[in-house]
């Protein structure tokens, strides 16, 4: 399994609408990020909008973006869920994630 972590960063003045929608995840998007490889993902919120995120995946950070990136319902949820991030217009969260490179880690 590889770990990934990674970085977003979540506009200040979005940060309580952000934490309400993730307390009520779509159903069938909790089933497609399962379905894609997606497991024991978590995220971490600073107070200043810093956004931590964190999965395992069986192959890489890359094939569990793009299997991802072919269901309806990542289309639905980045759609909504751009306006809540700060970068270039028109991004994606899950296209524009900076991944941390693992320095160690305890077994």
């Amino acid at each position: 399994m590889r770990r990934v972590g990674f970085l977003l960063k979540v506009r200040p003045d979005r940060i309580e609408e952000y934490k309400q929608i993730h307390a009520a995840v779509w159903p069938e998007m909790l089933n497609a990020l399962s379905a894609a490889g997606w497991h024991n993902y978590s995220l971490f919120l600073c107070d200043d909008g810093l956004l931590f995120g964190y999965f395992e995946t069986p192959e890489s950070l890359e094939a569990a973006q793009a299997a991802m990136a072919v269901t309806e319902v990542n289309e639905r949820w980045q759609t909504m869920m751009s306006p809540f991030f700060e970068f270039p217009e028109g991004g994606k969260a899950d296209e524009l994630l900076l991944p941390l490179e693992e320095v160690f880690h305890l077994d």
